[in-house]
This record gives structure tokens, sequence and C-alpha cells, in this order.
């Protein structure tokens, strides 16, 4: 254990880059007000870039501060040791340690500590491939989509991006499948985006969904999955919600 990398010397540090105007913006971009996706949200206002560098900066922080920092009620906090987490997944070739930082992030987004969409989209696309080629993914992919936690189930979804940029987009077209009646837009904008991602590989997986289920797609999300299709064949599929 590097005795010099400590949460409290990084909560020190991103203290000292705090900015309240910036943090008072922050609450309403992502709602943090009563009945928001980010109900109770805290904020040191510190962009992401800032937050990053303090990341890369402490890549070798142990697990158990990493821990202290995802607790954290400061939401650039719990970035940062997100962003620890992924740096570290990303630079071990040891599958000993990639299953151990997997299960780690599993355990925090199962603890609600990857609370708000950025924390998700910055984590779930990089630690996702983990599951590549491992038995039993499919089902906890599932699995996870079934949650009632929005955040566990967007998680779900990111996840997938790692198969689709493996060239795998069976993962996506199945929890897409899975979530086309869920009730929350942040959903419907990660599912998308998501077979937006699946069509730029393969189109044919793309058109094959939205023949099956644009008429009955929520609109945001066949709008984020058809973004990158000419306006003739946008028109075509959008015409199919009216």
């Amino acid at each position: 254990m590097n005795q010099s990398l400590t949460a409290a010397k990084i909560n020190q540090e991103l203290n000292r880059l705090s900015n309240p105007k910036l943090a008072k913006a922050q609450l309403g971009f992502y709602q943090t007000q009563k009945g928001g996706y980010g109900e109770g949200d805290k904020f040191l206002g510190i962009r992401v870039p800032a937050s990053r560098a303090v990341a890369k900066a402490n890549i070798n922080l142990p697990l158990t501060e990493i821990a202290k920092l995802t607790a954290s009620k400061y939401h650039e906090v719990r970035f940062v040791g997100l962003a620890i987490l992924v740096l570290q997944f990303q630079k071990t070739k040891d599958p000993k340690q990639q299953k151990q930082l997997f299960d780690f992030y599993l355990k925090l987004v199962k603890q609600n500590s990857v609370n708000n969409w950025d924390l998700v989209d910055a984590t779930a696309p990089y630690l996702g491939v983990y599951l590549i080629d491992q038995p039993g993914a499919s089902k906890l992919l599932v699995q996870l989509a079934k949650a009632k936690n929005l955040w566990v189930q967007r998680v779900a979804v990111l996840f997938t991006f790692a198969f689709i940029r493996a060239g795998d987009n069976q993962p996506t077209l199945l929890l897409a499948k899975q979530l086309l009646n869920h009730p929350h837009d942040l959903i419907h904008k990660a599912t998308g985006w998501m077979l937006r991602e699946a069509g730029k590989r393969n189109l044919a997986d793309l058109r094959g969904f939205l023949a099956a289920y644009a008429n009955i797609m929520p609109r945001t999300m066949l709008r984020y999955a058809i973004e990158k299709l000419s306006a003739t064949e946008r028109k075509k599929w959008l015409a199919k919600k009216s």
C-alpha cells in the first residue's frame, strides 16, 4: 500500500479546487431538487477535466481509500474515486485484479454510490469489458436491468457498450427489448444511445430492431437510436410512431 496516497489528501485537494458559484449551477443541472433524479446530491463545483487530473495523479490509491471517496456526500469526490477505479482497471492485465476491481465496482453500483448519469457513463462502458467472454454475462445484465434502482439499470445498459466495441451487439439488443416499457427518460436516452452505437457497427442489427419495435419504442429512445441515419430514413421510422 502506498501510504502517501489517501482519501483525506484527495479530499483536501478537491476542496482547494472547489468553486461555490459553479457548485450552485450544478445543483440545477443534475436535478438535485426534491423529486429530481439527483435529489439531495451535493457539489463542490469542480469541472470534469480537473477531477480527472486529480484521479490520474492518484491512480495507485488503495481500494480501501477509493471506498472512502465513493462514500462521500460530494458528487465530485465520488467521481474521482470512480475515475481512479477505471484507470486501475484499464492499466492492469492481471485477470484476478480485473475481477477484483469489477466486483468492487459492482458492489458500489448496488450500494448506490454510482448514482447519477455522468458517474454511470464514465465508468460502466469501461468496466463492462470484464464481462466480455465471461460465462453468465447475459444473465447478469438482464438481472441488473430488472433492478428497481434507476442507476443500476443504466449501468446494465452502458455495460453493453463494451460488447458493441468488441463487435457483439446482442447484449444491447437484448436489454433494449427488455426496457421498451421503462418509464424513465434517462433509460430511454441510454438505450437509444446504445442502439445508435450498435447501428454504427452493424446497421442491419439496428434496422432489424427498429422494424420489430419502432412503433412501440419510447419516442426519446427512438430518436436517439436513429440520430445518425439519413433524414429520409429517420422520417420513415418516426412515422411508425404516428
